[in-house]
């Protein structure tokens, strides 16, 4: 049964299809799994990883479908909306189906983005767990990064206030000689939080600590949340958490977290982390959340862990990657494919009559404020203007040799001509397309989406990576820039130019990955720039060393680690019935 999503808030669906949600053991049954491979959290459960794919190891994967977008507009165009609608569109066939999507930050939930949990009757439940905390992965990594930060601190205090002797007895360890002005970590915590992006610490007595400049980025920026979410096991885990880059000495030597002897604790820390929480949709298909990396700094996938049991257990298993394909979908291609070792069947290129009219001039939209009408009445000419961003993302994704299926999420105000406009211009760029309407009719509303997607894992697919892991990293930044974004070139800063050399030149990193760090909201590195421009090159003024992630992170414009909290963020609206516990509010 579909409900009115025109007149029910999200959180009022969740709430009514809660009452129904499998529990651990029913979902146990149902997806034929052991007594302990479940491992009950309250009326949730996570999913025993080790167990699980020791169990399944030689049985055969399922077809891997990935889910990405167009370049958006602020509000995001529902790749959330439309992985929920593709498992429900799929169950409603009888097929075996489930998937992944990341773990939502506190920071957006309670600000202006909202838990990116789908909507309407294309929704992840139970929407409450899913927006505050879930089964505790993003506090345990929060705990893991500042407890690294402590032991940095707490080090920086202990090398000041004794001699070489001092230290050596007290501590059992070597003086560092730590250069307060090169530390590469900062403190974390999972709310928008720009009062502290930039503060002083230590201030007080000898025992108060060590003064310096410090900051805050919020959870899901840490270079933790990118380890988990391209981790393959424990081992890996944990090794991984020993290699971080903490600061450097005043010599221009790396201090580590194995330095610190601070990695074991770290991972006792996250140790439940590799476990992924299953939920479902409001149709009770089968829907995993695990990892919430940042996505224009970091890798921005739901984990490979989840990947790799979810293709053992379901003949077909969807994944998403954060926004356009620009970003999410090249990462997913040519960092977490190649770490996976996992080739994609389909990638579903999510669209809205919305976006296209903003790529053809439209007016701007600002999240929080009423939508232009531009956007909610027919317009043809400026649906036609915005439709080369989409065939840009198509000609992407063929160029990985995967299929490709346009995905037309469709809102209630998209007119027939408007839809067949789009569905025309993805077909004559080689795509299939389907016009989904998930949102207002749940699984009904996509079997024509859940039909193609079908019919297309079905034909023969030549992935290829963009480029090989011998190419160096300034052609490799060159292109990527050419072939994802369509620039010119590259233009490096002096600065950065003889960074990148630097890190060609040593052997160390010939295995990192290349992490573009770029907005979200152009193909460019310019959030105001629309469309498709041409005549322009990427500029890049720095690159970011994850040490443990194994990334190298070009940076293409500013991005803080710490967004802001708007004007008129989500928390206004949420609040507690006092009665019955529940939480009101949440979308």
């Amino acid at each position: 049964m579909a409900y009115n999503a025109v007149e029910m808030s999200d959180w009022q669906i969740s709430e009514a299809a809660e009452k129904n949600m499998p529990t651990p053991d029913e979902w146990r049954e149902r997806l034929n799994l052991q007594k302990d491979e479940i491992i009950p959290f309250g009326r949730l459960c996570r999913l025993d990883f080790m167990k699980i794919i020791e169990r399944l190891k030689d049985k055969p994967d399922g077809k891997y479908i990935e889910v990405t977008a167009i370049t958006p507009t602020p509000l995001g165009e529902g790749k959330s909306t439309a992985t929920c609608g593709l498992l429900e569109g799929m169950g409603k066939r009888g097929l075996n189906v489930g998937g992944c999507i990341r773990q939502p930050s506190g920071g957006p939930t309670m600000n202006i983005k909202g838990s990116a949990a789908g909507g309407g009757n294309a929704l992840l439940i139970p929407l409450t767990e899913f927006s505050m905390g879930l089964t505790g992965d993003i506090n345990d990594i929060t705990n893991a990064h500042n407890l690294a930060m402590v032991a940095l601190t707490a080090r920086m205090q202990h090398e000041r206030n004794y001699n070489d002797e001092q230290l050596q007895r007290l501590t059992r360890m070597r003086r560092f000689d730590i250069d307060p002005t090169r530390v590469e970590m900062g403190w974390i915590m999972d709310f928008c939080a720009q009062a502290l992006r930039n503060i002083v610490i230590g201030l007080g007595g000898r025992m108060d600590g060590f003064t310096m400049q410090s900051g805050f980025g919020i959870s899901v920026s840490s270079e933790l949340m990118a380890i988990l979410s391209i981790v393959r096991d424990l081992a890996d885990l944990r090794e991984r958490l020993d290699n971080i880059t903490v600061a450097f000495d005043k010599r221009g030597n790396v201090v580590s977290t194995r330095d610190l002897e601070v990695g074991g604790a770290m991972t006792a820390w996250m140790r439940n982390t590799i476990n992924p929480t299953l939920c479902s949709t409001v149709e009770y298909q089968p829907l995993m959340v695990h990892a919430g990396p940042f996505a224009n700094i970091a890798v921005g996938q739901s984990s490979i862990i989840a990947d790799r049991i979810g293709l053992k257990m379901f003949d077909y298993h969807v994944t998403e990657s954060g926004f356009a394909a620009d970003i999410g979908f090249e990462k997913f291609w040519n960092v977490k494919c190649r770490y996976s070792g996992l080739k994609p069947h389909v990638s579903v290129l999510t669209t809205t009559i919305r976006a296209l009219k903003m790529h053809g001039g439209g007016p701007k939209v600002v999240a929080g404020l009423k939508i232009p009408e531009e956007y909610t009445k027919e317009n043809l000419g400026l649906l036609e203007k915005g439709l080369p961003n989409m065939v840009h993302h198509i000609n992407t994704i063929r160029t990985s040799g995967i299929n490709p299926v346009v995905c037309m999420n469709a809102f209630h105000t998209d007119t027939k001509d408007e839809s067949a406009m789009g569905r025309k211009a993805a077909e004559d760029a080689g795509a299939k397309c389907a016009v989904s309407t998930h949102w207002a009719d749940g699984g009904d509303g996509a079997l024509e989406f859940a039909d193609v997607v079908k019919e297309a894992c079905e034909e023969k697919t030549d992935f290829k990576f963009l480029y090989p892991l011998e190419m160096k990293l300034r052609d490799r930044v060159g292109k990527i820039a050419k072939v994802v974004y369509g620039a010119d070139g590259v233009a490096w800063t002096p600065d950065a130019e003889k960074k990148a050399k630097m890190l060609e030149d040593d052997p160390r990193y010939d295995d990192y990955a290349t992490m573009m760090v770029k907005t979200h909201l152009s193909l460019t590195h310019d959030p105001a720039v629309k469309g498709v421009p041409k005549g322009w090159a990427l500029p890049i003024r720095d690159v970011l060393i994850y040490s443990g992630a194994k990334f190298l992170c070009p940076c293409a414009g500013t991005i803080s680690l710490m967004p802001g909290t708007s004007s008129d963020p989500a928390f206004r609206k949420v609040d507690v019935d006092t009665k019955t516990g529940k939480v009101q509010g949440l979308f």
